[in-house]
């Protein structure tokens, strides 16, 4: 093209021959800034130079005479209005083009071609590749037209090269100065402070102070900014475009893409580059630069082994991540570490070589840690340090002050005492800052720079600690010595006051400002970290008040009522119990130290019990006066049901008109009720579409033309709708009841009633795009899947489910088709011998299955039918292109000029507005596995794109390596539905294909599925929909409202370069707009609608608060982003493998510590589908506790922890971490009560307690007494704090439904969760979230679940639920409920029930919440089941057994070993690292131990007093360890026999008898469990059938045998195999030919200690799954419990309950022997129940012989006891067994032994 080169030979003239940068003769300094007095734009300076450079500043060609220049302009003008939104005339009839805003009637700065010539100038010189080049060029031209459609072609040039390069708030020019390179010479040279550590010379001239001041330089940059051209400004934007386009996982590394750009800059602009003739080749860009970057990497996280690369067995604190890479460029001594091959420095270059030079990089040697994210709790402590110094030290406070007998001497305390002992709450506080801050220490490299200010703090903290902490010393020994006087009593004084002044200090002041101040410190280098992590967004006056209103409320109230309710009722116990000896009891090795004592560690428990009370009382009253203030701000904005929704409907049209509309900007030729009603009837009508509503509905919500008798003149006629609502009288339907069209309806109109911004017209309105990531997720659904039952184990087809569900949407559905179907008889013809009895059958498939034909247009319409009822992609892609619609229909209803020109020519009126749609509106699908579909996947996806052309799919195309050994080539590429097939395969032909360096996905996934497609976003602002949302049309009409959020609209027409401080360009920028979900799968049972009360009350109850105050963060979906913003700060994720696994969050806290503010909408809202099963929900709940421990060792945590303002802290931490601590706290109440219970139950079953009469006077014959009564009053206040704790969980969610639907269906909400158990899984789902969280902050191993989305109407197994709940709760909630069984034998109060239903719950929840758990014949088929899987596996190998299972949750401590693998995914899910002896030593030994400890001290106390005969027991130390380690001793006797027996027969006869192994293992399983009956029987012996002494012992043999299994685990035990070799080799004895190598000689040995463990564990699961379901069997029992059981599950009517399975012959055949029932019953159901046998008779003889056992023993109780017996425990890897239920050889013994005392008596 002649016209192109000559404008490239005019714009690219060889430069003068001299560098980028002048140099000083006289100083040999380099300027970074043009002099005031240079010569912009004039013809003679081009000579290479840029805007770094100070004495010349445009090294420039002038602008062509057709293009407007801004150069050199100073902009006066500081109005910004709305302006005159400019017409783009179409011609007669001529469709606009792709570009229409930017155009050359409009004054464009550079044509379309001119800009394309820079990016093909680009290209060559740089080697980008081709279709990137014109990927960004699209990108580019798109957001032109987006900008230019609402301001003129040269303000969007300006504001973007603003946003993108030079304005206030872009994040290169905030970057130039935070690493300081507006110094004398950039980095590495003698005037920055920064290298000036590094080197000890100075260079002699140095500028003066004012002239290096940030000012200064700051107010340079704007003038360089301001006389740049509008060319240059273009070429720079392309040039960083062009950079971020290939960045690849760059991107996720702002700040590097910035150094890269700038390097880049510095080349383009000098005299080599300028001259060069030769193109660079392509992709040289991507291979010098990205590559070796992408590298680095990637090999922080994988190895290649044989070929394949595979997870690195790293932790985060070994990973040098995106975060770590990103921060060396803030700082001028990191990138002076940017080393090349050479070991020359890349700072020691001329700025126009460095980029040259990336290739020669040795990145290896450049980066380092700039955070240690150490899997510890220390970043609790680091991070929240505020809050334990508030809660600690004010229970401190409270406490000390009403615990005078503590501290009293000589039964005196006085007054210096008390104001010293309550003084020590500051030094607590300051105990709590030097622990925090020598954590810290552990956390951050350790460089001066960082630890200069830890140590300057620490010294801080000593001295504050002597201030606070030393008077006491002193006054403690005055008071002793009885010589304390006024001195003492004005020290303690003094010492009180320090410490309140030291207290308010630590817990207002964030640590981050102490001594370096990181927020607001003066020092230059500061400034980086102030920008990038502390600049955070200022709240307006009234947020800011309201933000301290409501934390002077929270504590406030929080600190009176603790003192009132919680302190006080403990001054009582203190009183009493300090100073209380136990007498009359001794021990053989303690003496009567143990009694002595015993009283004060019960008290210790007490305090610590009382101590996480007043921490949870915090959050009760934050979760009040949080919903408090949400209530009020609803009401504010108008969102309330309070509000007469008469006058909501009534006025629904005008505000339809004002609000929807841009009336504002629209010459109105047409009566505002036609316009309106062109939008309600679109409405309405797409409802019908969706079959939400039938003809009847639509004919009286419509608007009609009607006559109105004058001359034939027509007017319209509102729908009885609107007019009706206030006639009482008025008895029509409009909606169906209760009905989904009703409830979108009523959000609808309710939402108008909000302020919202106004729009701009459809011309004007900002272009925007949808972005969904999709992995495997159902795209359509297949007629098998909805047609056919899942699996044998669910009673209901996915579409008879959905029928039951959308009853009146089936019905419409199948009117809709029978319409269709007569539409083609009437073409075909009617069936001449069908009457009208064979057309009511013929009707009968339409209603079964929604066809009877089966052409494909039949069944293709009832697989629709269910997909968009279903989580699927083509629900959520119909959704979205909602957009599309809406667009289309306000351009068309606010411009009927363009109806007008097309005249009657629709198709051609069609294009036109779709060529609208196009342009404003994007839908990128990120469909990773693109490539890899199969048939019926792929088949799906395009019907999406023949169904929606305009869909846009992103996917990774995969080119196999081109020879042997070789790396393959991975591409980025896009399709739409307008891409035309590739004849050779079949498939579409991509757009754009761009080269990557490697395999994107180094994450968990959904963040590098995000970052390859982002490049293929167009507009301004991104909407994140995950694949199983929804949308809808009168929603997707909103769109220009909330885009209006981001205060984008009002357009200034000054320059963002005329002067720094502009109001129109300095306000903070809006990053994020959240908005409101709608959960649609809230009907379906109780479980979804536990996930829907979960969203309403934190996605938009909490949110709404949050946002107001500044506390409200990112969190995914269906939030609006500000595409711009976000990209230029590293996306909108975060994507480092498992400490990124919430990847949403990190966005938002980027956002938030950058500056930006995060906004959240009321007026609208999205669909979103939740996970509907109890394991499903439970796994997201998994995945978001374990994401939330790894936020927790992230360095954003600990930024906002340390340097956010007190109020601002407070709502981050309650709003976020906090919820999950007080999950935590929740649990950990629960059993320190339980333990602070039996302690006190071990004080009231061997001493007498005081009993009171009426008078408060002592009862008579109580001498001795030890009185306990203020105690038990505490007790029952303890138990109404934890009660409260958790009803109050409630109270949002009710507050949230009364505000918005009423009174009465608030209640009923509420009531219908509670009669559906509700209670029992958020308490299961707590301890599940604690699990999670304590579990990953030990060991690690967060990852990405996949939770599944389908319906949950199958039954699930009792192994399944066993094997999946038994280490996160069950075991935990058999352990609490032994303890409480002893709790209630000896301290009874009916306040306990409570305890009881709540622990129970941790053990049944998952059974209770499983579909059709108590059928009986299903039940006895999960009991063959459980058998079976508690006994296979050890002949051979076997998938799903419990020796499987019992291994894998060992391997959480012991890890696997290290050993090459086939296959990537192998490595990433299986290989576990051994857990670090840091992360094993206090979880898995110490507390265990102790633990141990506390047990056996309560268990020898009640051991300590002596008999009736005043006798004492045999030593209890003795006895305990006996009955705990004799069975591991048996276990290991009964082995060590069979393992030579199996050595020496396995291999002779393992041959003939495959079975040799099983029968070899069955023997010691059954020798290792009449072992432990045997054991615990003699305990129950030895205790002399004491129920409560048995139940004692029973608990402290579990936690003994539970710290010996953790302790073997952790010390003894090796790496796992993968393979299950050893565990078949030990049975067999045949250890040759295992592939175990040189481990054959070790493994015998570990194998050994192995089975010693999985023989107690065997034992005590076998005994623990028949106690599970014993209790699971009454409710069997009761007639019609399984309809009574599935309603509250399904909330599914009695006549719509799902029927019994349907079972083919052979399946009957086998079930005949599964399972046995009466002959009566038998004979009833010979007709139609199948004869059942076999496992019926063994399940039925096992709960004969249990209630044999209770009935024959002489207390029920203590049978209860020895059924929980066995069943400890813990995490399986650690867990033990005991015996529940046999009792040997007790039933012979003589009457008299009873009464024997000792051991020696016995014998």
């Amino acid at each position: 093209m002649p016209t192109r080169e000559s404008y490239q030979a005019r714009r690219y003239e060889p430069a003068p021959p001299h560098s980028n940068y002048d140099y000083d003769s006289d100083s040999g300094h380099r300027d970074t800034y043009p002099s005031e007095s240079g010569s912009p734009g004039s013809p003679g300076t081009h000579n290479g130079q840029g805007f770094y450079d100070q004495n010349v500043y445009d090294p420039y060609p002038p602008q062509d005479s057709d293009s407007e220049s801004s150069g050199g302009q100073e902009y006066t003008s500081t109005a910004h209005t709305y302006p005159e939104y400019p017409e783009y005339p179409t011609g007669s009839g001529q469709i606009r083009e792709a570009y229409a805003a930017w155009s050359s009637d409009r004054q464009i700065p550079l044509s379309k071609e001119e800009i394309e010539d820079v990016f093909l100038d680009l290209a060559q010189k740089f080697g980008f590749q081709k279709d990137s080049m014109r990927n960004m060029f699209d990108f580019l031209m798109q957001l032109l037209d987006s900008r230019a459609s609402r301001m003129s072609p040269n303000q969007a040039l300006l504001t973007l090269h603003a946003d993108y390069i030079g304005g206030q708030q872009a994040n290169y020019r905030k970057w130039y100065f935070a690493a300081q390179l507006d110094l004398d010479d950039a980095v590495g040279k003698t005037q920055n402070p920064g290298i000036n550590r590094l080197r000890s010379t100075r260079r002699p001239n140095r500028r003066a102070a004012h002239e290096r001041s940030l000012h200064n330089a700051m107010e340079r940059w704007r003038k360089a900014m301001n006389d740049m051209s509008q060319y240059d400004r273009l070429r720079q934007i392309a040039l960083y475009l062009l950079c971020w386009g290939e960045g690849a996982q760059i991107r996720f590394c702002p700040e590097a893409l910035c150094f890269i750009f700038k390097c880049a800059d510095d080349y383009y602009r000098s005299a080599q580059c300028q001259s060069s003739i030769d193109s660079m080749p392509e992709g040289l860009f991507l291979r010098s630069v990205v590559k070796p970057l992408y590298r680095f990497i990637r090999d922080q996280g994988y190895e290649l082994v044989d070929g394949k690369y595979v997870r690195r067995e790293r932790d985060h604190e070994d990973i040098i991540g995106y975060d770590d890479v990103n921060q060396l460029f803030w700082y001028p001594e990191g990138i002076h570490r940017i080393i090349l091959t050479n070991h020359h420095l890349l700072v020691d270059l001329p700025p126009p070589e460095r980029f040259l030079a990336f290739d020669r990089i040795d990145w290896n040697r450049v980066f380092r840690k700039t955070y240690y994210e150490k899997r510890s709790f220390g970043h609790l402590l680091v991070n929240f340090n505020r809050i334990w110094v508030i809660h600690v030290s004010m229970y401190w406070f409270y406490t000390s002050f009403n615990s005078p007998t503590v501290y009293a001497f000589n039964g005196v305390t006085s007054r210096a005492m008390t104001w010293s002992a309550v003084a020590l709450g500051g030094a607590v506080a300051t105990l709590i800052m030097i622990l925090a801050t020598i954590a810290e220490f552990w956390y951050i490299p350790p460089t001066w720079a960082n630890t200069s200010h830890l140590t300057r703090r620490l010294l801080f903290l000593l001295v504050t600690l002597g201030l606070t902490a030393g008077p006491t010393f002193y006054v403690a020994i005055a008071e002793s010595q009885g010589n304390a006087g006024q001195v003492a009593l004005i020290l303690g004084i003094a010492q009180f006051f320090i410490s309140v002044i030291a207290t308010l200090l630590f817990a207002i002041m964030p640590s981050g400002r102490m001594f370096g101040d990181r927020v607001a410190g003066a020092s230059r280098k500061y400034l980086a970290s102030q920008t990038f992590t502390a600049s955070y967004p200022a709240l307006n006056k009234k947020a800011r008040a309201a933000s301290i209103l409501l934390w002077m409320l929270v504590f406030g109230c929080k600190l009176t009522e603790s003192y009132f309710f919680l302190t006080l009722s403990l001054r009582d116990p203190i009183r009493v119990m300090v100073g209380m000896k136990i007498q009359g009891c001794r021990n053989k090795y303690f003496g009567n130290n143990l009694c002595r004592n015993h009283v004060a560690l019960t008290l210790t428990i007490m305090y610590v019990m009382d101590l996480v009370l007043f921490f949870l009382d915090t959050f009760l009253w934050y979760v009040i006066w949080n919903t408090i203030f949400s209530i009020m701000r609803s009401f504010s904005l108008g969102l309330s049901i309070w509000t007469p929704w008469t006058d909501i409907y009534r006025r629904l049209p005008k505000r339809i008109y004002s609000k929807l509309l841009a009336t504002g900007d629209m010459e109105v030729k047409y009566h505002p009720k036609v316009l309106v009603s062109q939008i309600w009837n679109a409405i309405i009508i797409s409802m019908y579409r969706e079959h939400l509503l039938s003809i009847e509905h639509v004919q009286k919500l419509l608007y009609h033309q009607v006559d109105t008798g004058d001359a034939g003149r027509r007017s319209l006629r509102a729908p009885p709708f609107f007019i009706n609502q206030g006639d009482s009288n008025y008895k029509g339907e409009f909606f169906p009841p209760g009905s989904e069209a009703e409830r979108r309806i009523s959000f609808f109109a309710q939402s108008l009633t909000t302020a919202i911004p106004q729009p701009l017209p459809v011309d004007a309105m900002p272009t925007f795009t949808v972005l969904t990531p999709h992995y495997s997720e159902k795209i359509l659904l297949s007629l098998r899947e909805i047609i056919r039952e899942e699996d044998q184990h669910t009673r209901v087809t996915l579409l008879e489910y959905l029928k039951q569900l959308h009853p009146i949407e089936w019905d419409n559905f199948v009117k809709d088709t029978k319409i269709l179907a007569e539409e083609t008889e009437m073409f075909n013809g009617p069936n001449p011998l069908g009457g009208e009895a064979e057309n009511k059958q013929d009707d009968l498939p339409f209603y079964f299955l929604g066809f009877k034909s089966a052409a494909p247009e039949y069944t293709l319409r009832t697989r629709i039918w269910a997909s968009l009822r279903a989580q699927t992609l083509y629900r959520t892609v119909s959704g979205m292109m909602n957009y599309s619609k809406a667009i289309k229909l306000l351009y068309r209803v606010e411009s009927p000029d363009v109806v007008q020109t097309f005249g009657g020519n629709t198709d051609r009126l069609e294009r036109e507005l779709e060529s609208m749609a196009r342009r404003k509106f994007k839908f990128v699908v990120s469909m990773q596995r693109y490539s890899k579909f199969n048939k019926e996947e792929h088949e799906n996806a395009e019907f999406l794109l023949r169904a929606y052309p305009d869909l846009q799919i992103a996917y990774l195309d995969e080119e196999p390596a081109s020879k042997e050994g070789g790396e393959g080539r991975i591409f980025s590429a896009l399709i739409d539905g307008h891409s035309e097939f590739l004849p050779d395969s079949g498939r579409r032909k991509p757009k754009f294909r761009i080269e990557l360096p490697g395999n994107p996905i180094l994450g968990d996934g959904k963040s590098d599925n995000q970052n390859h497609a982002i490049v293929f976003y167009r507009g301004e602002y991104l909407q994140l929909i995950d694949a199983n949302q929804d949308n809808y049309l009168e929603e997707c009409l909103k769109i220009r409202n909330v885009l209006g959020e981001f205060e984008e609209y009002a357009v200034s027409h000054q320059s963002p370069y005329a002067q720094w401080g502009a109001k129109e360009f300095n306000r903070t920028p809006v990053a994020i707009v959240g908005a409101r979900e709608y959960i649609f799968s809230e009907n379906v049972g109780i479980l979804g609608d536990l996930a829907a009360g979960k969203e309403q009350t934190f996605g938009t109850l909490s949110a709404r608060a949050m946002a107001w105050i500044g506390g409200k963060l990112h969190y995914g979906h269906p939030d609006f982003l500000n595409a711009l913003y976000m990209n230029t700060r590293g996306g909108v994720s975060k994507a480092q493998k498992g400490l990124h696994l919430n990847e949403d969050i990190y966005a938002g806290m980027n956002a938030f510590g950058r500056g930006a503010r995060i906004k959240h909408t009321e007026y609208y809202q999205c669909g979103k589908g939740r996970d509907l099963g109890f394991g499903t929900i439970l796994n997201f709940t998994t995945k978001i506790g374990t994401g939330m421990g790894e936020q927790m060792l992230s360095r954003e945590y600990y930024y906002l922890g340390t340097q956010l303002p007190i109020d601002r802290f407070l709502t981050f931490y309650y709003g976020h971490p906090g919820f999950h601590i007080n999950n935590m706290l929740v649990i950990l109440s629960v059993q320190i009560f339980i333990l602070t219970m039996l302690f006190l139950g071990t004080l009231n079953s061997s001493v007498t307690i005081c009993h009171y009469n009426s008078n408060n006077q002592l009862v008579r014959g109580m001498a001795g007494c030890y009185n306990l009564s203020p105690v038990f009053d505490w007790i029952h206040r303890c138990i109404f704090s934890l009660l409260l704790v958790f009803l109050i969980a409630f109270l949002p969610l009710f507050l949230q439904e009364l505000v918005e639907r009423g009174t009465l269906k608030a209640l009923f909400r509420l009531a219908k969760q509670f009669a559906s158990f509700s209670p029992f899984f958020e308490i299961f789902s707590t301890q599940i979230y604690t699990h999670s969280i304590l579990s990953n902050l030990t060991f690690g191993g967060a990852r990405y679940i996949a939770t599944g989305r389908g319906f949950a109407t199958t039954r699930l197994s009792f192994n399944i639920l066993f094997s999946r709940f038994a280490g996160p709760s069950i075991y935990l909630g058999i352990r609490t409920l032994i303890m409480l069984l002893y709790v209630s034998l000896t301290l009874w109060t009916p306040y306990l029930i409570y305890f009881w239903l709540s622990i129970t719950a941790l053990c049944l929840a998952p059974f209770m919440f499983n579909p059709h758990q108590f059928v009986f014949s299903d039940f006895l088929v999960d009991y063959r089941e459980y058998l079976r899987w508690m006994s296979r596996g050890n002949s051979r190998s076997h998938a799903n057994s419990w020796i499987g299972y019992c291994r894998l949750s060992r391997t959480t401590i012991t890890g696997y070993k290290k050993k090459k693998l086939g296959h990537p995914s192998e490595k990433l899910s299986g290989d576990v690292p051994r857990a670090s002896w840091r992360a094993v030593l206090f979880s898995e030994i110490l507390w265990p131990i102790v633990m141990a400890g506390i047990m056996i001290i309560a268990y020898m106390f009640v051991k300590a007093f002596p008999d009736a005969n005043g006798q004492y027991p045999a030593n209890p130390l003795i006895r305990i360890a006996l009955i705990s380690l004799g069975p591991l001793v048996w276990n290991a006797a009964v082995l060590l026999v069979l393992f030579f027996v199996s050595l020496f027969l396995g291999p002779i006869l393992d041959t003939n008898f495959p079975k040799f192994g099983s029968v070899i293992a069955s023997i010691a399983h059954v020798l290792g469990l009449v072992g432990m009956l045997g054991f615990f029987e003699f305990l129950w012996f030895l205790e002399l059938w004491d129920t409560s002494h048995a139940v004692l012992g029973l608990v402290t043999v579990i936690a003994i045998q539970r710290a010996v299994h953790k302790v073997m685990v952790s010390v003894f035990l090796s790496r796992e195999f993968k393979h299950d070799e050893t565990n078949r080799a030990w049975w067999t004895g045949k250890w040759y030919g295992r592939g175990l190598g040189a481990h054959v000689m070790s493994q015998p040995a570990r194998e050994f200690i192995v089975k010693i463990i999985e023989m107690s564990l065997w034992c005590s699961d076998l005994l623990l799954g028949h106690l599970l379901l014993f209790l699971l069997t009454p409710p069997m029992l009761v007639p019609w419990a399984d309809k009574f059981h599935a309603t509250a599950l399904f909330w599914l009517q009695p006549s719509q309950q799902i029927r019994a399975p349907v079972y083919y012959s052979k399946q009957k055949k086998q079930r005949r022997w599964i399972v046995c029932i009466s002959v009566i019953e038998w004979t009833a159901l010979t007709d139609r129940h199948p004869q059942m046998i076999k496992y019926g008779i063994i399940y039925s003889l096992t709960v004969v012989l249990f209630v044999c056992l209770i009935v024959l023993r002489e207390s029920p109780l203590f049978c209860f006891c020895l059924l929980l017996a066995p069943t400890h425990t813990v995490f399986h890897s650690t867990s033990h067994c005991f015996p529940t239920h046999f009792t040997f050889f007790l039933f012979n013994l003589p009457y008299d032994l009873k009464g024997l005392n000792t051991i020696d008596d016995f014998m």
